[in-house]
């Protein structure tokens, strides 16, 4: 190329700041490659002037495209790649560079190779999709994003070990047509490692989001599976919202972040308006993200104030899968300026309110529910119970805070159903700390919250516990005695009926020879350690029958008629001698009328502290 040539170039590249500003004397080649360029420069050589002044304000690519386009119409190697492929082909589209004005001209040279190598490439789509966000209008008029998203479609959706593409791009070794590995051109025999379906995840993860939706709109059209579109999705927001990678370990969180750099996170409208888009994408479907994920997402939208509609559908979506959660997820901060509690409450009882409704519109069975006798399910698998140990888990975390009202926790706990908790152990300990953190309530506010747990579906430990509780009310106290007492009789007679089958069972083998000597050994000392066992719970067993006599003669001294009634009330049932009568006779013969007063109960409570295993 002559030396004038070169500098026409430079000038022109210079010119292009405010707009294209290119002086040319004479212009034979752009003249005859482009229509644009050849109706401009007749225009203004009919002005009479001596040098022409062309003006190309809105040319796509700007000043660096151009300059590819100058030299190829001048006769320079131009050298096609993906980045700089789309940008070229759009300028000859704006330029009209056709094959009327010259063989082999520039819209036809990008075309063939946007056809013939970048669309038969993962990588190089990608890289042309990028570059498509810089000229959205004439990229989408010329099908170029439309092409490029289809293909990288196809590629996602097939499976990564049929072809060699997928390792030949990741940085693996070349294949051969048959799958084997290459070296230097010769077949090894060895085959490529697996790939999973999610190994474009990161990948994709480079486009903006404005991009990113098309293609994740059309996969969907497409059917690929809704868990490998949700995985994306997950994937993609963990890279772009810093808060849900707050909670993760330092390593990975850095790992993820390194690859786009602190410049490269949006804006908080933008994050927002990221956590809505990715709600919609979402499907609404039962495990497709971990329950993890969705607490991050709720969490970062009520930082970021998204819109009501998006919260709503983030508790709806975590409700499906609330037996997933952990003790952690719910532990939600308040961020509402309208309320003194720690944690947000009113979020974890709706978000339960829809896991109640999900599991029964899809039938769940209750834990407790029979057929023929027979208990359906195991109740320490099924959801619902699992949700129900996680509430009362969640309830105990909260009961500290002191702004926490009386109501708001007593609508949370009740709002799990009775046949969903096969042990009140956990409410019970969670009521105990309610009242622990709150002393001032009154006597009649602790008789009512106590009233949602049933005595009967403690556990003995917790039965111990609750009997020298003075933290609750003298009438659950005297609740959880009798039936301790019932739990312990029922024990003792299941131990005779062992005992006894023991011994019928020796009896019978000893009458057809029987096992060696080292045998009944055994079984003897087995014997008497379950007797001691025995005698143990008997004498419990006689203490209590002897308290509760006492408290029972208590009771009638003090109280009057219509307080019998109340007392029928509030337990739904009447302390009769009969409950109270020991199995000896001996021991209900030594149960003489007590005479001290509601204070000496409490003191004769102390005396089974020993048996406590539950911390206040």
């Amino acid at each position: 190329m002559h030396s004038n040539a070169k500098g026409r170039l430079g000038s022109a590249r210079l010119a292009f700041q405010a707009i294209l500003l290119l002086r040319l004397e004479k212009c034979p080649f752009i003249f005859t490659r482009s229509a644009v360029m050849e109706r401009m420069i007749t225009e203004a050589s009919e002005e009479g002037e001596e040098k022409c002044s062309v003006v190309l304000p809105d040319i796509p690519g700007g000043a660096k495209t151009f300059e590819l386009v100058a030299k190829f119409c001048y006769g320079m190697k131009l050298e096609l790649t993906a980045s700089n492929v789309v940008h070229l082909r759009c300028a000859a589209e704006h330029l009209e560079m056709t094959e009327e004005h010259g063989e082999g001209n520039l819209i036809m040279k990008t075309d063939n190779f946007l056809n013939q190598v970048v669309l038969k490439s993962w990588k190089d789509s990608l890289k042309a999709l990028q570059t498509c966000d810089d000229l959205v209008s004439y990229a989408d008029e010329l099908n170029i994003t439309k092409r490029c998203i289809e293909s990288l479609v196809i590629k996602a959706s097939t499976d990564p070990n049929l072809f060699g593409w997928p390792i030949m791009e990741h940085g693996g070794p070349l294949q051969s047509p048959g799958g084997s590995l290459l070296w230097n051109g010769i077949s090894t025999g060895a085959r490529p490692k697996n790939l999973s379906s999610d190994w474009w995840y990161e990948d994709v993860t480079v486009l903006s989001f404005a991009l990113y939706k098309r293609l994740i709109s059309v996969m969907e059209s497409r059917g690929i599976k809704p868990e490998i579109i949700a995985g994306s999705l997950s994937f993609y927001a963990k890279r772009y919202l810093p808060g849900l990678n707050r909670r993760r370990g330092i390593t990975e969180s850095s790992s993820n972040l390194s690859a786009i750099g602190p410049a490269a996170l949006p804006s908080e409208v933008e994050q927002k308006s990221l956590v809505e888009d990715i709600d919609r994408l979402l499907p609404m479907q039962k495990s497709l993200v971990s329950t993890k994920f969705l607490f991050g997402l709720l969490r970062t939208g009520v930082i970021l104030q998204v819109s009501p509609s998006c919260i709503s559908n983030l508790e709806r979506r975590i409700g499906m899968q609330l037996d997933e959660a952990t003790l952690e997820d719910l532990l939600l901060p308040n961020l509402c300026h309208s309320t003194e509690t720690l944690y947000n409450v009113d979020c974890v009882q709706r978000i339960l309110e829809h896991f109640l409704v999900m599991d029964q519109a899809t039938g769940g069975a209750s834990p407790c529910s029979e057929d023929n006798g027979e208990l359906i399910g195991s109740p320490s698998l099924t959801p619902i119970t699992m949700a129900a140990k996680l509430i009362d888990g969640y309830l105990a975390e909260v009961a500290p805070d002191i702004n926490l009202k009386l109501p708001k926790f007593q609508a949370l706990a009740a709002a799990v159903p009775d046949f969903a908790r096969p042990l009140d152990d956990g409410l019970y300990r969670a009521i105990d700390i309610y009242l622990k953190s709150h002393p001032w309530l009154a006597e009649s506010d602790k008789e009512q919250l106590c009233r949602l747990m049933d005595c009967q579906k403690l556990s003995l430990e917790a039965c111990t516990h609750a009997a020298q509780n003075e933290r609750l009310p003298l009438r659950i106290v005297v609740q959880v005695l009798f039936f301790e007492q019932l739990q312990l009789r029922t024990s003792i007679a299941g131990c005779f009926l062992v005992s006894e089958n023991l011994e019928g069972s020796r009896q019978l083998r000893s009458g057809f020879g029987g096992p060696a000597e080292g045998g009944w050994d055994t079984a003897v000392k087995e014997n008497q350690v379950l007797k001691i066992g025995m005698d143990s719970m008997r004498m419990r067993v006689s203490e209590l029958e002897k308290e509760c006599s006492e408290m029972r003669q208590e009771i009638e001294k003090l109280g009057q008629a219509k307080s019998s009634s109340v007392w029928t009330k509030k337990f739904g049932f009447k302390i009769k001698s009969q409950m109270c009568s020991a199995e000896e006779k001996s021991v209900s013969q030594n149960n003489g009328t007590s005479t001290g007063k509601i204070e000496k109960l409490k003191e004769r409570r102390g005396k089974h502290k020993k048996n406590s295993s539950l911390d206040g």
